[in-house]
């Protein structure tokens, strides 16, 4: 059962591979652990078969330390870590050198037992250690890291049994109570790392969806749906703490000349670049968004008329200043405008900043005006 079900998930690993978005690696890896485990399951089973045993043994201990080096590769994939393809191989070949030897000069059953578990112990130890370095703190990369660590524990165990009691306890050949807690707590615990990797590819592919539902694709900054989210969120926070908010509407002068001049290719490079400056000119607290073509949003939380005018003022220095690389030189349009009252809302405080941004263009560009307070309707008390 635990062959087929290994079988199956193999099958989903691969079509998972050819389906996700190619930032989350690993998939095919792992995939293809299973199968070489699947493989080894087989061989074992066909040693007494019409395969010599020798052949059917070696064959099983190849297969099983291949896939077992291909889960760790398919992690560090997926983890973005240089996959470790010539240590791997390099413990593979002298781990299959030292068996053969152990079983065909010099039969010693638990030092083979013991150079498999050192090589396995390895692998999963790597894994260990790259989930604690770079895994995120949530509750997939917590799954898997404990039952990697339980598996580690359970390869160990093995390992140090084979060598106290000279393999004995642990022949997969010969039936006794260590050996069948230990086949049923392998074979579940490498189909439940295949359901724990995938769940931690899932859970990357729901935030990469997120991401790309609120991010513009080309400069990464926030869109309109991401801003607004972002906006509700800080509007809440008015209502409670009375801070101002402002925001400062971008749009660069003449961007159709560039594009007509040196091509998409180029306004794109421009796009992102000024999404770059306006990056650096605002705090971590601060949000940027474009907004479609050459428009962008700039959200200054707790921020009031003068510091927003300095961050625009250097924003457009930064976009005055003489470069270094090929892009064409070209400046924006800025215009602000100051939030005082939760009460009015987004559409209200983006009308009054496009207002001042299309003043700054008809008085001739390159230029920052600051809009109109907002003239919200008077509450009238009733009684």
């Amino acid at each position: 059962m635990s062959t087929l079900m290994g079988g199956a998930m193999s099958v989903v690993l691969f079509s998972a591979s050819r389906s996700f978005p190619s930032e989350i690696g690993g998939l095919r890896e792992w995939g293809g652990a299973l199968l070489c485990l699947v493989t080894g399951a087989v061989l074992l089973a066909l040693r007494n078969g019409p395969m010599p045993k020798v052949v059917s043994m070696l064959g099983m201990n190849a297969t099983l330390l291949w896939g077992i080096g291909l889960t760790l590769i398919g992690t560090e994939k997926f983890y973005g870590v240089r996959p470790s393809w010539r240590m791997v191989q390099g413990c593979w070949g002298l781990g299959m050198a030292a068996i053969a030897y152990w079983m065909l000069a010099e039969p010693d059953f638990a030092t083979r037992v013991a150079i498999f578990s050192t090589f396995v112990c390895a692998c999963y130890s790597r894994q260990l250690w790259l989930v604690v370095r770079h895994g995120e703190r949530q509750f997939p990369t917590l799954f898997f890291g404990m039952l990697m660590l339980v598996q580690t524990l359970v390869v160990i165990v093995r390992g140090v049994r084979a060598l106290y009691d000279g393999g004995i306890s642990v022949d997969l050949l010969r039936p006794g109570p260590f050996l069948s807690v230990y086949m049923a707590t392998s074979s579940f615990m490498v189909l439940m790392l295949a359901v724990g990797f995938m769940t931690m590819a899932t859970r990357r592919l729901q935030t990469i969806l997120e991401r790309r539902s609120t991010r513009d694709p080309l400069t990464q900054v926030l869109n309109r749906r991401g801003f607004a989210d972002v906006y509700a969120r800080e509007r809440a926070l008015m209502q409670r703490e009375r801070r101002a908010t402002t925001l400062l509407s971008i749009d660069l002068d003449h961007f159709k000349s560039i594009n007509d001049r040196y091509g998409h290719a180029t306004g794109d490079r421009v796009l992102v670049h000024v999404a770059g400056v306006i990056g650096k000119a605002l705090r971590a607290s601060d949000q940027v968004a474009r907004f479609g073509g050459e428009e962008f949003v700039v959200l200054l939380p707790d921020t009031g008329l003068e510091r927003a005018g300095n961050v625009a003022e250097r924003i457009q220095e930064v976009l005055r200043a003489p470069r270094k690389d090929d892009l064409p030189a070209y400046t924006a349009s800025i215009g602000i405008a100051c939030q005082l009252n939760a009460e009015e809302d987004l559409d209200g405080i983006l009308q009054r900043a496009d207002g001042a941004l299309y003043r700054a263009k008809a008085l001739g560009r390159n230029r920052v005006e600051v809009a109109e307070p907002a003239s919200l309707p008077t509450r009238v008390a009733l009684g």
